[in-house]
């Protein structure tokens, strides 16, 4: 995702997209996913020297990244411009903007999909030793899959059955609803295929981040139980 710029259409107005922005309880539900460090992070990123615009659709983050509102008739568009300031070359770390992309996305779902209902998150990581590719661990042939919008049902190498819209896609992501990771409704499912990266891995990585709402105890280990089995097989490598 070779891009300084990350744009996503949100069906909610400005209003809206810019309290999910800053209030530190509506951040919690899109950005990243559930970890003991999340409060801090929220506070360090979006408000340790955080600049808003008084019309509410610029907000310029510390580190230069910078958060763009434009309304439109069927919408607003969230744009965020990745930043260059204090010269940290991190900033533009491929995997770091390839996780704003997943953010993004995610605070779109939460408003228009579950914008009351509290998120719980499974997240796995990991590398493969095999050189195996994330899609091709699953059994997922990208070139298949219906656009953005449109249902699906895939049948994982893990024997998992999964069904519901594809929510998004790209080279490297894969964004799907899925209807079993809700009691009502339908949760979002993102998996990130990574390259080898210099001086990061030296084999391909992967990302799973479960957005579920509402699901009792047993079902929501049932699906991180699924996926760490899934991981420790297949992307357990140093």
């Amino acid at each position: 995702m070779a891009t300084s710029q990350l744009s996503v259409l949100v069906n909610a107005d400005a209003e809206q997209l810019w309290l999910m922005l800053r209030e530190p309880a509506k951040i919690a539900q899109w950005h990243g996913w559930e970890a003991n460090d999340l409060a801090d992070e929220i506070e360090l990123i979006y408000y340790s020297n955080a600049v808003a615009s008084p019309d509410h659709l610029r907000l310029e983050l510390e580190t230069g990244d910078v958060f763009t509102l434009e309304p439109r008739s069927d919408g607003t568009l969230l744009t965020m411009s990745r930043g260059q300031a204090s010269g940290d070359l991190a900033q533009h770390d491929p995997d770091i903007t390839e996780g704003w992309a997943v953010f993004m996305q995610q605070l779109k779902f939460a408003l228009e999909r579950h914008p009351r209902t509290p998120r719980h998150t499974i997240f796995v990581d990991g590398t493969s030793s095999a050189r195996a590719l994330l899609w091709d661990a699953l059994g997922i042939d990208t070139g298949w899959l219906p656009d953005p919008g449109e249902p699906y049902e895939l049948v994982l190498n893990t024997g998992a059955t999964l069904a519901g819209k594809v929510w998004y896609s790209s080279d490297t992501q894969l964004g799907l609803t899925v209807v079993d990771y809700a009691e009502h409704g339908d949760g979002l499912l993102i998996l990130i295929q990574q390259e080898p990266l210099a001086g990061v891995r030296e084999h391909p990585g992967a990302q799973i981040i479960a957005s579920t709402y509402g699901l009792g105890a047993a079902a929501f280990e049932s699906i991180g139980a699924q996926w760490d089995a899934f991981m420790e097989e297949h992307f357990s490598g140093e």
